[in-house]
């Protein structure tokens, strides 16, 4: 879609693929091109597969973007929710390779997906925010309190618990973590489980499951555009 999102579309399935930079930061670039992939996947009528580069899946936001003013910052979130929000409601299911490393925004993409399979290794999953100075959205609470259980809630947005993949399952960022080399084929595997299902009825059942998820994390980017972001990185 743009040099740092990359698509490509398979038979039943269309891999996307984040490729930017080291830290596989998510700019305005980065959720534009993925925003372009999940028209391109629905216009296809294709199953997601996203993924990142080899050892990581994304570690959060750009922080260039965010630590240039407080309004950059609202901006760049604000555009991250509506992302999860999209994927969180895609009509098509989602799987996320998550190819390493998978922290902040990484790890609320992993929270807006159907299904999540990780790499054996030791890689770090979760929600650094506090961690490093960062007062947690209204958006990111909801979207972690619909996947995240009452105890790992705490753990993960009020403590910053980082996470090795065996855990991030525990905690709820995975649901299975395989060898390196199985990590695509087993997301085609997945992909292929997928289309066994009847669209019309996964895409509404996904709604009526989500609804008031859906519902507090659209309240949630509301009331965050009216809230200042606290960051002091």
């Amino acid at each position: 879609m743009n040099e740092v999102v990359q698509y490509k579309s398979e038979e039943n399935h269309a891999i996307i693929t984040i490729a930017n930079g080291k830290a596989n930061a998510i700019s305005h670039e980065v959720i534009e091109g993925l925003n372009a992939s999940l028209d391109k996947a629905l216009e296809e009528n294709k199953i997601v597969i996203l993924t990142g580069q080899p050892g990581i899946f994304s570690a959060g936001f750009d922080l260039k973007v965010m630590t240039k003013s407080p309004e950059s910052a609202k901006e760049l979130v604000t555009k991250g929710s509506r992302l999860s929000l999209r994927m969180l409601s895609f009509p098509k299911p989602i799987i996320v390779a998550c190819s390493g490393h998978a922290i902040a925004k990484g790890g609320f993409l992993l929270l807006s997906a159907d299904y999540r399979i990780g790499v054996e290794g030791d890689f770090k999953i979760g929600l650094n925010e506090v961690m490093i100075g960062m007062t947690m959205h209204h958006a990111g609470i909801a979207i972690a309190r619909a996947k995240l259980s009452h105890i790992y809630l705490d753990r993960s947005v009020n403590n910053s618990e980082i996470y090795n993949p065996k855990n991030a399952i525990k905690a709820g960022f995975l649901d299975v973590i395989v060898p390196e080399n199985q990590l695509l084929p087993t997301a085609i595997k997945v992909a292929n489980m997928f289309c066994q299902l009847n669209e019309k009825a996964h895409a509404t059942t996904k709604l009526k499951v989500r609804k008031p998820h859906l519902e507090a994390i659209e309240k949630a980017i509301i009331k965050d555009l009216e809230d200042d972001i606290e960051i002091n990185i």
